[in-house]
């Protein structure tokens, strides 16, 4: 029969009118597997790319004339353990730098006697201690310290994002001061701003910062203010320049600061101070690099006075890669390739010099290989031990099974499935473009997800799919449960495993359904939710209670999008999570006992400068988790680049089950931001975030 419901006819069964309708208790049977769950378990996301980000630090000497620069043999300077980046030379025997071992961020001290004689001073805290690296930020992890990180005598300077920030969407990142011996630490940054990329000045003084005053989903450049301030107290803070990114010192009166021109091209620039005692001023600003080629990231040291590092990306390579601009020799700039001559296929990022000139600094990926990267399955320590363990995963849409020993996954095209435990071998299940996964509840070896092509509009040929996989050596039968293409993804199973909400724009607009779990819509449809906006990334709950969907209905037609609940009968909608008009919170998955969901957002904004960074989809998103009545937000990652599409089991992932695999080989296949490629960028073609 058909059933009139607005401007909009759905078909449906009498059967299954009167079950969703007037039965609800009935239709939403709770699981066996359901009852018995608690808060405990595993909650599982992707951060796309992380098992290619496999970075080391490595350096060159330098030999300067003023006529000429040569540079040595390249060097690696940290211990090919985990991603190791971001470094900065206290001396030229020591490197502090970034490292995400064992799942957390640390800030680690090593000394290089490989380069020469490590002589320390008899006061210095490290001189008695018989160690040869250091963790100087056990007192704050895990939290996010991905920025550059600088040592000012004993006292360590850093973003760290610990403290949340007073409103939704405004950065977490602030500069903070601790001292190494006492671990006293105090923040040096406002309340009302953020503050990234700080650069401490020649002598200690002052502290130069890319400043945030409010965040508005920039994700190519945040279009930053530089501002200084005392090193020792965050005191005289001074405005110097707007639009201008990652500064750096050449002198205590001399800054170099990177932005982008209205072109399109990145460029490095060069700021002269007037500084008489705590009172400053900008005297001038000029552009150092031409247009034509990007220039980003700039490093200087009073060593190597009238040479400045950078980091480019020619048009004739698509790999960034560190050069030295020479600018002694006034009006007739030289150019010196520092790594394009050693690893022409390799992205660099980030240079640093030595106080004394003698090194150049720099982070790339390990190796050289290209080739698929093993499985991570990666423990992160969480915030909440005793309800659940955290891992991060290099898979897009990850859900685990039923009985918590498989997942599937996408890795686009294909899906994909591997044991939790990390066991044999990643089993590819459908060759097509699909996107999500998700599990049947009661039929074993049943897949959901959706064929077609993602991030596209209504009127998209995108299909609901099952696709049963057996055992492992049987062909993956499929089975299509949608017709006619307008876009039908997300599908979600009911805990019974009758029934299965998914979003389609088959009205025009995307809108949740509900349809038979084994014969699709040809059995019928439901429509649940109705409206000229998108409702999408639906999850049903393990107790049948509620449906979960991110929507931006506060705004039908913009990029922001919220979290609501309904129940699957059509009533009791509600909004749970809201970041603020353009803000989005997406992916929401319930917990296992329905109590909570877990989901990303641009919640925290954002956390470095995106330029600094490898390429990644966005340079945002986090994971958090928020109980169903909309209290009690959490914040689970600490990230410069996008955490998401989390998935929450009731099955407590051990540690020991499960392991980084980037201790041997090393995979470097990821391609640069793609707004680096101006013409596309002009064109609007070829994307608009990394």
């Amino acid at each position: 029969m058909q059933i009139e419901r607005g401007p909009t006819k759905t078909l449906i069964s009498m059967a299954s009118l009167f079950l969703l309708l007037f039965l609800p208790h009935l239709f939403f049977l709770q699981s066996t597997e359901a009852a018995a769950a608690t808060s405990a378990g595993s909650i599982v996301f992707t951060t796309l790319g992380r098992s290619r980000y496999s970075f080391d630090i490595f350096s060159l000497s330098i030999a300067s004339q003023f006529d000429s620069i040569s540079l040595s043999q390249e060097t690696q300077l940290t211990d090919g353990v985990s991603v190791n980046f971001n470094g900065f030379f206290p001396s030229s025997n020591t490197i502090l730098y970034v490292s995400e071992r064992n799942g957390t961020h640390h800030l680690l001290l090593d000394l290089l006697p490989s380069i020469e004689q490590v002589t320390l001073p008899p006061h210095s805290v490290f001189a008695d201690s018989g160690k040869t690296r250091f963790d100087l930020t056990p007192h704050l992890s895990p939290v996010s310290m991905k920025d550059r990180p600088s040592l000012s005598g004993e006292n360590l300077i850093y973003v760290s994002t610990h403290v949340p920030s007073s409103s939704p969407r405004k950065s977490w990142a602030g500069v903070y001061s601790t001292h190494i011996s006492t671990l006293h630490t105090k923040r040096l940054t406002p309340d009302v701003v953020a503050d990234f990329s700080p650069a401490i000045s020649p002598s200690g003084y002052w502290t130069v910062v890319a400043s945030l005053s409010a965040w508005s989903r920039e994700v190519e450049e945040l279009n930053t203010d530089l501002y200084l301030f005392r090193t020792s107290d965050g005191s005289q803070r001074t405005f110097i320049e707007h639009h201008a990114g990652w500064p750096c010192w050449a002198d205590d009166s001399t800054l170099y600061f990177h932005r982008r021109d209205e072109s399109g091209w990145w460029g490095v620039y060069k700021a002269v101070l007037s500084v008489t005692g705590d009172l400053i001023s900008l005297i001038s600003v000029n552009r150092i690099t031409p247009t034509g080629f990007h220039a980003f990231t700039p490093a200087a040291s009073p060593g190597l006075p009238g040479v400045v590092a950078i980091a480019t990306r020619r048009p004739d390579s698509k790999y960034r890669h560190i050069e030295l601009v020479d600018l002694r020799n006034e009006g007739n700039y030289s150019y010196i390739e520092v790594t394009r001559t050693v690893n022409p296929l390799s992205h660099h990022y980030n240079p640093f010099i030595s106080p004394d000139g003698s090194r150049i600094g720099y982070h790339r990926c390990r190796g050289g290989s290209n080739g698929n990267p093993p499985l991570l399955f990666e423990n992160l320590r969480s915030i909440a031990p005793e309800e659940f363990s955290l891992f991060r995963f290099d898979g897009s849409f990850p859900s685990i099974s039923p009985d918590g020993k498989h997942v599937a996954f996408v890795n686009l095209p294909g899906v994909y499935v591997a044991n939790t435990d990390g066991s044999g071998s990643v089993r590819e299940i459908f060759s097509g473009n699909a996107f999500p996964t998700a599990w049947d509840w009661k039929r074993e070896g049943v897949i959901y997800t959706s064929y077609g092509q993602e991030f596209a509009s209504e009127s998209t040929k995108v299909d609901i799919i099952s696709l049963y996989i057996g055992n492992n050596n049987a062909e993956t039968v499929i089975k299509k449960l949608t017709t006619g293409g307008n876009n039908n993804a997300f599908p979600s199973p009911s805990p019974d495993g009758k029934w299965i909400v998914f979003r389609s724009g088959r009205s025009g607009h995307k809108n949740l359904y509900i349809m038979d779990s084994s014969k699709g819509e040809f059995a019928g449809l439901y429509q649940l939710t109705e409206g000229p906006w998108t409702d999408t990334m639906c999850n049903w709950s393990p107790d049948g209670e509620w449906i979960a969907f991110s929507s931006n209905r506060d705004n039908p037609g913009g990029d922001g999008f919220a979290i609501y609940m309904v129940h699957p009968n059509g009533t009791g909608l509600r909004r749970v999570v809201y970041t603020g008009e353009g803000g989005r919170a997406n992916h929401p998955i319930f917990s296992p006992d329905s109590k909570k969901l877990v989901f990303t957002s641009d919640y925290a904004g954002v956390s470095a400068e995106p330029i600094s960074n490898p390429h990644h989809y966005q340079p945002y998103g986090d994971i958090f988790t928020i109980n169903i009545d909309g209290s009690g937000i959490r914040r689970l990652t600490h990230n410069s680049y996008e955490d998401g599409t989390p998935a929450w089991t009731k099955y407590f992932l051990e540690p020991k089950d499960v392991s980084e695999s980037l201790k041997g080989s090393a995979f470097c296949g990821f391609d640069d931001c793609h707004w680096l490629n101006v013409e596309a960028r002009q064109n609007k073609i070829g994307g608009t975030s990394c």
